[in-house]
């Protein structure tokens, strides 16, 4: 699972956008020769609740709005995002942050201001390391492409007037570039519903450089193939026949992908310092960030814990396979991407 930021431009219904500048940047600002790779596109569907008509009563405290959210990306065809509010009572009181999800560059307006801030500078505000999950306030899901758009077509038609549909955004002609230990996706956002109109530009910063997040993903995929195959597959039951190091994440903890996401952000940020656009939004150490991978090296020990309690006994799987091979694959750059699109609604 690759490490990502995300960043939007805002731009005026009227104006052009900043594609053309990114663009131009990534030529003229950077050591390594940006080299096209392909194409990419997205869409997200946002809904809200809608308040209760019935007044509060003195004593309730004031409800927070929840929200729903569909995201699907071209270069994760196997499952689309949907990324929820939970029920209310389970809603924490006080949130303990990660990085500030959506952080405002300087020279960005405050969502809670319509006064300009005078541009100053293009590196966006420093954000804290990740927070722990126990104090998330949404939940990821994934699920096959064709089931994502039915949920939403379900919750349109059968859950007005309780939640309304907010808008729908797309990006539908992005371009993708490698540029050394980068990859870069830059794309147009362009709203279709409730009205037509332009919304800025999108860029999303993934690192390929070494990545302790990727080697943990890597090795629990291998695991899941290795002890989650069929009887009769002949999938070998050992570490040494199997290539997989059990041993691996033991000496890991849970800091030391936070440390991981903390750095690469510090690498990612500095790369869209040189670029020096002005005015953008990020999204890098949002709320959740590194929930999956701190999750995949908890079972990864635990299948190591097993192998060393069993050592004589083979592990076999269920006989069924996935037909999604990695159903985590792409939840961090999704919670990014969601928490940009929300525009604040």
């Amino acid at each position: 699972m690759p490490i990502t930021g995300v960043f939007f431009i805002p731009s005026n219904p009227n104006a052009s956008t900043a594609f053309a500048t990114v663009t131009e940047r990534l030529h003229s600002s950077l050591a390594d020769e940006p080299i096209p790779v392909g194409r990419w596109a997205l869409e997200h569907k946002l809904m809200r609740d809608t308040p209760s008509c019935l007044p509060a009563s003195a004593s309730q405290r004031p409800t927070q709005p929840r929200y729903m959210q569909f995201l699907s990306l071209t270069y994760f065809p196997n499952h689309g995002f949907i990324y929820t509010s939970p029920p209310p009572e389970k809603v924490p009181h006080t949130q303990h942050g990660a990085g500030t999800p959506g952080t405002v560059a300087p020279g960005a307006p405050s969502p809670a201001s319509s006064t300009p801030i005078p541009q100053q500078t293009a590196t966006p505000t420093q954000a804290p390391a990740p927070n722990s999950q126990d104090h998330s306030s949404m939940v990821m899901t994934t699920v096959p492409l064709p089931a994502c758009s039915t949920l939403f077509q379900h919750f349109v038609y059968a859950c007005q007037p309780f939640w309304c549909h907010r808008h729908t955004v797309t990006v539908p002609g992005g371009v993708v570039y490698d540029v050394g230990d980068f990859r870069v996706r830059i794309g147009d956002v362009r709203q279709t519903q409730p009205a037509a109109r332009v919304r800025g530009t999108v860029v999303e910063i993934e690192w390929k450089g070494p990545s302790l997040v990727t080697s943990i993903a890597s090795l629990f995929n291998q695991s899941k193939k290795a002890f989650g195959g069929p009887r009769d597959s002949g999938v070998p039951d050992d570490d040494g026949d199997s290539g997989i190091d059990m041993a691996f994440p033991e000496g890991l903890e849970e800091a030391d992908i936070d440390a991981e996401y903390a750095a690469t952000a510090t690498l990612i940020r500095e790369f869209w310092a040189r670029l020096g656009i002005q005015g953008a939004r990020e999204a890098i150490l949002v709320q959740d960030i590194g929930r999956e991978s701190k999750e995949q090296l908890r079972k990864l020990k635990q299948l190591g814990d097993q192998k060393a309690r069993q050592p004589s006994t083979s592990i076999v799987g269920s006989g069924q396979q996935d037909e999604d091979p990695d159903p985590e694959a792409g939840v961090d750059v999704a919670r990014q991407f969601m928490e940009i699109f929300r525009f604040n609604r």
